[in-house]
């Protein structure tokens, strides 16, 4: 009876799970990218749970108590606690220390991809013990894995600053533990038990080891896409009676030492220099960006962009971007952009050009080393590489509607600190015959 009960609250906290997966999508107001990964993981825990309840597998209820959907549930509360999530599941590429390639999946990326989440479901005994030395063959203990985040941190900036990482556990860590990850510089959210210090038989288990051992679960979030049905184990009390007493810490879980919530308030070192791209001198003296958006014109990609404008306006995202900090503009893209307006600006969008260039600092040409291994192609042209290299070079964010050189670039190795926009052309002086709506 408590097994079908058990079951039936799984499969339940499954379909919320599901539920609250696209409530997050739409409260950040667009796709989190990851979701369908991390909905396709909650969608096989549940067609398990479900042929549980059919009788096609038979499992112990312990089973049921560790399953994927713990680990699944706390990126699901991870994400409902911050602002501004980028993505869930997000595999990192990054070098290990011997020089090797690896990858790390961070479970929650937020606040603009500048706070990273490892949210954790194991207890906080079976923690405790890994790392101690006392967990399975091949277990990496939460420590090692802090060690992993920050090396691949380093090697992700967000606007020239590493990510802020937060290690999330959802049935507490020791204090022991906790201090070590703030000593590292990982926040910790959660809550934080003691532990004592005790001789104990070798005969003795934690409570819920079983539990852990038989976890579906992996910390290191290898995740499959399709879940594990589990075996019983056989019993092997006989060969823990000839171990002998020894002292060690046990986790004290109903002693909570401090129950840390996700900080109201991450603190980001925001970058406080722009590098204007070509696309973004245009975008922002177009006549559609002030105003003039209630026409249909005779080029399609005109009619396009002033509907994009009706609906959601440009200039204000530009603006508030673009506010109390130092623009600048490499000599490339100002020198584009003088032959672009003399050939297509109207008066308009000449006077409200001049405007703009006075508050902009101009600068040489100066692309940054690893702007200069790309490769060309369509996508990656030598002023798209002039005016991001320069910007690369300078530490500064480039603002831009150019997403076909962003992922070019990406797609070889190079990510740009960027803020990506909508494009708007110069149509002031195709207003006269465009048909007004």
């Amino acid at each position: 009876m408590a097994t079908y009960s058990t079951l039936q609250d799984r499969i339940r906290v499954a379909k919320e799970l599901l539920e609250q997966v696209d409530k997050i999508c739409s409260r950040q107001g667009r796709e989190v990218e990851g979701r369908a990964k991390l909905c396709s993981k909650l969608r096989a825990e549940l067609k398990f749970l479900q042929k549980v309840e059919a009788g096609k597998v038979v499992i112990k209820e312990s089973h049921l108590q560790s399953t994927n959907l713990t680990h699944l549930r706390a990126i699901v509360e991870s994400a409902e606690n911050l602002e501004n999530v980028v993505s869930v599941l997000h595999v990192f590429a990054y070098e290990g220390p011997d020089g090797q390639k690896q990858t790390l999946v961070v479970d929650v990326v937020a606040n603009g991809g500048h706070t990273w989440v490892k949210a954790i479901g194991r207890k906080a005994e079976a923690l405790h013990n890994i790392w101690q030395g006392r967990g399975q063959y091949g277990d990496k203990s939460v420590i090692q894995q802090a060690e992993d985040f920050l090396e691949a941190s380093q090697q992700q900036p967000v606007q020239y600053s590493n990510p802020h990482i937060i290690f999330a556990f959802y049935n507490g860590v020791s204090s022991p533990m906790a201090d070590k990850l703030k000593e590292m510089g990982i926040s910790v959210r959660g809550d934080i038990v003691a532990v004592n210090t005790m001789i104990e038989g070798g005969e003795e288990e934690e409570e819920d080891e079983s539990e852990d051992k038989h976890g579906l679960e992996e910390e290191n979030h290898e995740l499959e896409n399709e879940v594990v049905e589990v075996e019983e184990e056989e019993d092997d009390d006989d060969n823990d009676s000839d171990e002998t007493d020894l002292m060690h810490t046990r986790v004290d879980r109903d002693t909570i030492v401090a129950s840390l919530a996700f900080p109201t308030e991450v603190k980001v070192d925001v970058c406080n220099r722009v590098n204007l791209d070509i696309t973004t001198l245009i975008t922002y003296v177009s006549s559609l960006s002030h105003g003039n958006c209630h026409f249909k014109f005779k080029e399609v990609v005109l009619t396009e962009q002033a509907a994009q404008e009706r609906q959601e306006k440009v200039l204000p995202k530009l603006e508030e971007f673009m506010k109390g900090k130092e623009l600048f503009a490499c000599h490339s893209a100002v020198e584009d952009f003088r032959v672009i307006l003399d050939t297509l600006g109207g008066p308009g969008e000449k006077a409200r050009a001049e405007e703009l260039l006075v508050r902009i600092k101009v600068v040489p040409d100066q692309p940054s080393e690893r702007t200069k291994r790309l490769v060309t192609s369509s996508k990656v042209n030598r002023r798209s590489l002039m005016i991001f290299g320069t910007g690369d070079t300078l530490r500064a964010v480039t603002i831009t509607a150019n997403s076909g050189f962003i992922r070019a670039a990406a797609n070889q190795g190079v990510r740009y600190s960027v803020f990506i926009h909508q494009p708007r052309a110069l149509t002031e002086g195709k207003e006269w015959r465009a048909t007004p709506i």
